[in-house]
């Protein structure tokens, strides 16, 4: 480990997780202000929808980037992951709130939409496997499930494939952005693969 990463991880035991809950609530409250307030566009509940499932996506990818940035860098911000994911979680909450009681509001039309638009159908994928992690992460759930609280967990890896491809089936068309947000989880997941020592020995011939 260098000496810098030394020095960042040092400050950084020193730094509480907690802050990042008040923070969190921050930009849905804002982009909500902004909505009422009429500084959204001429469509502010699509706006508010969109930006707010963005961000939960972003939070949600900085959450997975953690462990990868570990092997890289050495920094060490698992102390936060658990703070980041619920955010991110609530994020898309918000999200999913939105598209429900502001957007599409008829609730006949909800379940037809979930069932015939494959963006969608998607999404409530991902939100749903994104539930059990949200209940569970707590220091109580880890002491009673033990062994079953890390399987649970790894639900997160289908659950932000779904989120990325949600995002992408999102845009008309073949979009750089969407691809460049799944392209980059993909990379992630990709740098959390363990090889086998057989291999890592024939990668380090």
């Amino acid at each position: 480990m260098s000496e810098i990463a030394r020095t960042i991880n040092g400050a950084l035991r020193k730094v509480p997780a907690w802050p990042i809950y008040l923070i969190g609530v921050i930009p849905p409250a804002w982009l909500f202000y902004q909505g009422v307030t009429g500084n959204l566009g001429v469509d502010p509940v699509k706006k508010m929808e969109h930006e707010i499932g963005l961000l939960g996506l972003q939070v949600l990818i900085a959450t997975l980037a953690i462990t990868p940035l570990f092997k890289i860098t050495k920094i060490n911000l698992v102390k936060f992951r658990r703070a980041l994911g619920l955010v991110g979680f609530f994020y898309i909450v918000c999200h999913l709130a939105v598209w429900l009681f502001l957007d599409v509001q008829i609730w006949s039309q909800i379940w037809a939409d979930i069932v015939k638009r494959p963006y969608i159908t998607i999404g409530m994928g991902a939100f749903a496997l994104l539930i059990p992690l949200a209940v569970t992460s707590n220091n109580w759930s880890m002491r009673k499930l033990r062994k079953t609280w890390k399987s649970i967990h790894k639900l997160f890896y289908p659950a932000i494939i779904l989120g990325g491809v949600h995002f992408l089936l999102l845009r008309k068309g073949i979009q750089l952005e969407p691809v460049l947000y799944v392209v980059g989880i993909v990379v992630l997941l990709a740098m959390r693969v363990k090889l086998p020592k057989r291999e890592r020995r024939t990668a380090n011939a």
